[in-house]
């Protein structure tokens, strides 16, 4: 008899009484498909992990439930979990990943030297796709400076879209047409703005560098020391719930990332000096150079390993489509306004494309 596919393992973990009677004495019998069978089921805590609304007030912690959605983990190696240092290239907070993603895009600006001024402010994302060992070599933040979190991420749940939009100011999504599978009506979060400050250090950058056998480039004047600081939100997000008690379906809009120096160099020059340090990925940074320096661009990094990216049109604007390869999830991500609007959950890439577009928002 024939192994069965992907997808009969898949259902054997979400809907094991829709498999048939002989596909399941088979798997019950058969090592392969049973190595197969913690496959699926690690990919299914994953995005259970990772649709989890039930938010902690930590930053770090909410961003790991999300992530495991994103991270460069090998899945399938039957579930084993990967090297601290693997997770490490992907699983940190949002304000860390988004600042560290802005400080080394190609932007354009010039910091002040005693107030804060205005050097990113994102307009729209777009995918930066590159395999599971370059990602691994992208350095922390920690790498090569000092963080410190000046605002947390505060979300909780309301009573309804009315309470969403008065707590976040923002208008509230309305779904045209519920796609298939998904039903009632939306439990509504909202989550606070969040902050973070990064200070670069010259002398924790030059031992991350040696420390993996390369000698720093010396920094132009004025970089040491230079500070950025990274804000965005407040957010909301209206939820729909599956029988199991994991979302169906997300529909999130939060004020879009901005970037702010308070440092003595040209944003340009610092980027440029970042994207020159060894040991990044080639096709990383080559990426990141192509982005549009005319429109600042938020990149989203994508393990080509875990994740398939598209670039596709959302009421006029570009917007990132991104699909797990096992097919269990779809996002879509795009900016409007100052604004970054997302659509995800356990669906295909066009229904989540057929909800973004048919959006409508409730003032």
């Amino acid at each position: 008899m024939r192994h069965p596919t992907d997808g009969v393992l898949r259902r054997l973990v979400d809907e094991p009484a829709g498999v048939a009677a002989a596909d399941r004495e088979h798997v019950a019998s058969c090592p392969v498909c049973l190595s197969g069978l913690a496959v699926a089921q690690h990919d299914a805590a994953d995005v259970d992990a990772a649709l989890d609304v039930q938010f902690d007030v930590d930053v770090d912690a909410g961003w790991r439930r999300l992530s495991s959605t994103v991270s460069v983990e090998g899945r399938r190696g039957a579930g084993v979990a990967a090297p601290t240092r693997r997770r490490r290239a992907v699983l940190r907070s949002p304000v860390l990943a988004a600042l560290g993603a802005v400080v080394l895009v190609t932007g354009a600006g010039v910091a002040a030297a005693a107030d804060w001024l205005q050097i990113f402010k994102t307009e729209q994302v777009a995918p930066v796709t590159a395999p599971e060992a370059d990602l691994i070599r992208l350095p922390e933040l920690s790498d090569i400076g000092e963080v410190e979190i000046a605002e947390r991420i505060d979300i909780r749940s309301v009573v309804d879209a009315d309470a969403a939009r008065k707590a976040s100011g923002l208008t509230v999504p309305r779904v045209g047409e519920l796609p298939q599978g998904v039903t009632g009506e939306p439990t509504y979060f909202v989550g606070a703005k969040a902050s973070a400050l990064f200070t670069f250090s010259a002398e924790k950058t030059a031992r991350t560098i040696e420390a993996a056998g390369e000698t720093l480039p010396p920094p132009p004047p004025g970089l040491d020391g230079s500070q950025f600081r990274f804000d965005a939100g407040p957010g909301l997000a209206a939820v729909w719930q599956e029988d199991r008690g994991i979302p169906a379906m997300i529909v999130a809009r939060a004020v879009a990332p901005t970037v702010y120096s308070s440092g003595g160099v040209p944003f340009k020059t610092a980027s440029d000096y970042l994207l020159s340090l060894p040991g990044l990925p080639d096709n990383v940074v080559s990426q990141l150079r192509s982005l549009a320096a005319d429109v600042p661009t938020l990149p989203l990094f994508l393990s080509v390993e875990q994740l398939e990216s598209s670039t596709e049109d959302v009421g006029g604007v570009p917007a990132t489509v991104f699909t797990s390869r096992e097919g269990t999830m779809a996002a879509v991500v795009w900016v409007a306004d100052g604004e970054l609007t997302a659509v995800a959950g356990s669906m295909s890439p066009d229904e989540v494309l057929s909800v973004a577009r048919g959006l409508r928002w409730d003032r």
